[in-house]
């Protein structure tokens, strides 16, 4: 069986979506007949040199098998400043490894000034680099999004990210639907502040509109960050009569029962796009998803039940929430077809024969 060994870096606390991706590699890929093997460069715990060293050593082994990168740009350096991912590139060439790149981040992200400006033209520059100097690129949104690819066959694939938590897409019906008179509204994860108070303003906001329209609601936070921001939680919904439950960060099977239980989930960190985890694990239960728009464009969540409305405009996630917890045929609807989009393209199933096609193929 071809070996397929994921190279990480920093791991990005208890729920870094990173590992828990690469985890998933290693469950899944053996049915497609890969072998995967996991690999760190633990830099942040023994700083570069030790671990830089170690790889070399390590890598005397991957002669010839699939190495895949994990690219992030704050995965590879501290300040945002990639170099670590150049160089372990570097090794794995000399050791005579076939060297591939996934992109969880395909474009470079600075921030405000002349220091983020120039930041981000080296992580994009280093982006095009590492595409360069490999033989494959993974990419997790549509390769038209990206002129500078390499048209090469084989070069590079566009593999949307698959959940890391197990889907369920046994079908819900409209009289399940109706069978519970408590609606119950999913959020996974808040930001940290500043954001997380507009973020809370506009679940409390909606969560309303949808009690004035008569309708009797819980809402359940999990994830990352839901624990921290407790007592902003508390705070937002005191005086509402919302039954509010915060269940922090919870295993994978546990996040599948508590998705495939509720009604609809609201996704309002940002403008909604296809490697959001919230989005993604709603997908993965068939759940209907209400999010923001301008960031989905041509990819499936065009596709799938998913309600995109003006971002941050309060009034219209309302309006949305209500009208998909008062019409169980709309709420069917929705339903099946992300249960289509997760089967077709999402599922592991169809990533995983995805990976073996890509993988098995010589590149240019």
């Amino acid at each position: 069986m071809p070996l397929l060994i994921p190279l990480l870096a920093l791991r990005d606390g208890e729920l870094d979506g990173v590992t828990e991706y690469c985890n998933s590699l290693r469950r899944e890929l053996p049915k497609h007949g890969f072998e995967v093997q996991l690999a760190r460069v633990p830099w942040d715990k023994i700083g570069w040199p030790r671990a830089l060293w170690n790889l070399f050593r390590e890598s005397a082994a991957w002669s010839g098998q699939w190495v895949l990168l994990q690219y992030t740009a704050l995965g590879w350096s501290r300040r945002g400043f990639p170099v670590g991912a150049l160089v372990a590139v570097a090794i794995l060439r000399l050791r005579g490894a076939r060297c591939a790149i996934f992109f969880h981040e395909p474009s470079g992200a600075g921030g405000p000034g002349l220091i983020g400006r120039i930041r981000r033209a080296f992580q994009e520059w280093t982006v095009r680099t590492l595409h360069r100097i490999t033989e494959k690129s993974v990419i997790t949104v549509p390769l038209d999004a990206f002129p500078w690819l390499s048209r090469a066959p084989g070069r590079a694939a566009y593999i949307p990210l698959a959940p890391n938590i197990p889907e369920n897409l046994t079908p819900r019906t409209a009289k399940a639907i109706q069978s519970d008179p408590r609606k119950t509204v999913v959020v996974f994860c808040v930001s940290e502040p500043p954001h997380q108070q507009r973020e809370l303003s506009e679940i409390v906001h909606a969560a309303r509109a949808a009690v004035a329209a008569g309708i009797q609601l819980r809402v359940i936070f999990l994830g990352r960050g839901t624990v921290e921001a407790r007592a902003e939680i508390e705070r937002a919904f005191q005086g509402t009569p919302i039954e509010v439950s915060n269940l922090g960060i919870c295993d994978r099977t546990e996040v599948t029962r508590i998705f495939s239980e509720s009604d609809v989930l609201l996704g309002v960190r940002g403008r909604l796009y296809l490697r959001r985890s919230s989005a993604i694990h709603g997908l993965a239960c068939g759940l209907p998803v209400i999010g923001y728009a301008g960031a989905s464009e041509g990819t499936v969540i065009e596709e799938a039940g998913i309600a995109l409305v003006p971002f941050a405009d309060k009034e219209a996630l309302g309006a949305e929430l209500c009208k998909i917890l008062t019409n169980p045929e709309l709420w069917r609807e929705m339903h099946e077809k992300n249960r289509r989009v997760q089967r077709d393209y999402l599922s592991w199933d169809a990533t995983g024969a995805t990976y073996a096609k890509f993988f098995a193929g010589k590149s240019n």
